[in-house]
């Protein structure tokens, strides 16, 4: 009996590992586009003849093109398929590089940057969906989890790709080059078979599901609790290492090593996330923990003169704090959407990150040019108190589906 039936087992499993790989491909590439241009502003701004704010005009444009088409990209993979619509995802994204470098103008550049935010908006409505649909149940957390770091390693690995492209090649071929990577993740989908999700399931009967109102108090919270969370976080990423430099009297090696540590611990904190997500039902717990004990390290960079060991090992813990946050963030958002809604829950909730986006470079800069550099991580630490209060309200139970366990 056990021969019969292991074989069956080997094969879901291989299946759910195959579509977990080419779906954390996908998130690799997302964020690795998102830092090519950025990356690239030197040749950009030399080869163009215009001036950085032109450069963060374009970024400007990419960020509220993401934000505001999100949700209507997660209504679209729930009626079309997340499979087509992660496709033509990773398409647009390559050729909006590749027009840059084919055809380099500033319009062209704030072309594209329009081009890269829709295409941005396409990977968490679909590569959830798809998640959702396909993983095993009992390991969603750890799939999540796996799905976040791919993103963190693609944006972690941009700025050597990029560097060396642009000394060896020149900044021309580094843009079609990194556009490139787009469309050949996209013929591995097609290759090794990425499963669809949304509109199959709904055709398979859930139909009456999927009319149901996304719109909820709880997709709402949840929104409010993403933005809150990047705001937590973006402005140490962003203004850590110069607020390190203005306000500790920190060298730039010792900024740069404890912001180094904060993003790898963070990485690191994401998989150990995914591994307590997959053994609690009390998602909204695990956030109150880790964000209340972050808040507290942030206050105690901000309000005490760590030696340089310390404050890296600080800087990490606090990293490691944020990265655990967020497979049991991904379950929060799980939960609160309708049968059938996966894609178009996360790409609502997923504008509060956008938005975040946009509101974090003009209030921590701002913070920056009065001369405060402390505040930085006592505002951070802030948000991070706000997020543990709105997450107490961010977990309803969802009805047990008998049908989504070991879906393949």
């Amino acid at each position: 009996m056990v021969d019969v039936v292991t074989p069956s087992r080997r094969t879901k499993s291989d299946t759910r590992l195959r579509t977990l790989a080419l779906i954390s491909a996908a998130h690799w590439v997302s964020h690795f586009h998102m830092l090519v241009l950025p990356m690239l502003f030197p040749f950009l701004k030399t080869a163009l003849n215009i001036d950085y704010i032109d450069l963060g005009f374009a970024l400007t444009v990419f960020a509220v093109v993401s934000a505001l088409t999100q949700a209507p990209v997660g209504y679209l993979v729930d009626h079309f398929g997340a499979r087509k619509i992660l496709l033509i995802g990773l398409c647009l994204g390559g050729a909006s590089l590749v027009l840059i470098g084919l055809h380099l103008s500033y319009p062209i550049l704030v072309a594209s940057a329009v081009l890269l935010g829709l295409a941005n908006s396409v990977y968490h409505p679909a590569d959830y969906a798809i998640l959702d649909a396909h993983m095993d149940e009992a390991r969603m957390g750890r799939a999540f989890s796996i799905h976040t770091f791919a993103g963190y390693l693609g944006g972690a690995m941009a700025p050597m790709i990029v560097a060396a492209l642009m000394t060896s090649l020149g900044g021309i071929t580094a843009l079609v080059a990194c556009g490139a990577a787009g469309p050949l993740v996209a013929v591995l989908l097609l290759v090794f078979d990425v499963p669809e999700a949304g509109a199959n399931r709904r055709k398979a009967g859930m139909g009456h599901a999927s009319q149901q109102s996304i719109i909820t108090p709880m997709l709402i919270v949840l929104t409010i609790f993403f933005m809150l969370l990047g705001l937590s976080t973006s402005g140490i990423s962003s203004f850590g290492v110069v607020a390190l430099m203005n306000g500790f009297s920190a060298s730039f090696a010792t900024a740069n090593v404890a912001l180094t540590a904060y993003l790898a611990a963070s990485a690191i904190g994401v998989l150990a996330g995914g591994f307590l997500a997959d053994r609690t039902d009390r998602h909204s717990q695990v956030a109150v923990f880790c964000f209340g004990v972050n808040a507290a390290v942030l206050l105690l960079i901000a309000l005490v003169a760590l030696p340089p060991a310390l404050l890296t090992m600080t800087m990490a813990a606090a990293g490691f704090l944020g990265g655990m946050i967020a497979p049991s963030r991904d379950m929060l958002v799980r939960k609160a959407a309708p049968e059938g809604g996966a894609g178009r829950a996360f790409g609502i909730v997923s504008t509060g990150f956008n938005f975040s986006g946009i509101l974090s470079p003009l209030l921590f800069g701002w913070i920056m040019d009065q001369g405060l550099p402390h505040w930085v991580f006592i505002i951070s630490a802030i948000f991070m108190a706000l997020t543990v209060v709105l997450a107490l309200f961010t977990e309803r139970k969802r009805e047990p589906d008998n049908a989504r366990v070991g879906t393949v």
